[in-house]
């Protein structure tokens, strides 16, 4: 495990999977189809529970430009700071790797117990899966 620093935040539009993990697939699909230039995006993995603990996931791509607008796709922005990580090479050789990772890394006491769990496709083989930590006091 490593801290990665995100210097500033980052602006994605998402879709929601209907279903985790079985429908993450669909929503990168689906994101895919309705955003513009999407060889030109890096693509994030949000996920949190909600209330019952069902996990939420949103398929995201980050905005070109800030404030740019897709009336299609709702937005969020991924807040800048510390985050614990684990970089996995070769992730699709090896799915199962990342519900693993996510498991140690949310197992830290230093994590933000309000954060979520953030997958950054930084290219097609690697994928940096991140939680944010605490804020400094």
């Amino acid at each position: 495990m490593e801290i990665y620093n995100i210097k500033e935040d980052i602006e994605v539009f998402y879709v929601t999977a209907e279903k985790f993990p079985d429908g993450i697939e669909d929503a990168y699909n689906k994101l895919n189809s309705l955003i513009d230039n999407a060889g030109d995006r890096m693509f994030f993995g949000i996920s949190y529970p909600d209330e019952n603990g069902n996990i939420i996931y949103k398929a995201a791509a980050r905005k070109l430009f800030p404030g740019e607008s897709n009336k299609n796709l709702p937005a969020f922005i991924i807040k800048k700071g510390d985050f614990i990580s684990v970089t996995i090479k070769n992730w699709k050789d090896n799915v199962s790797q990342i519900s693993l990772v996510f498991r140690e890394l949310l197992s830290d006491s230093r994590i933000d117990k309000n954060g979520y769990c953030l997958e950054m496709y930084v290219n097609d083989n690697d994928v940096i899966c991140m939680v944010p930590l605490e804020p400094a006091q």
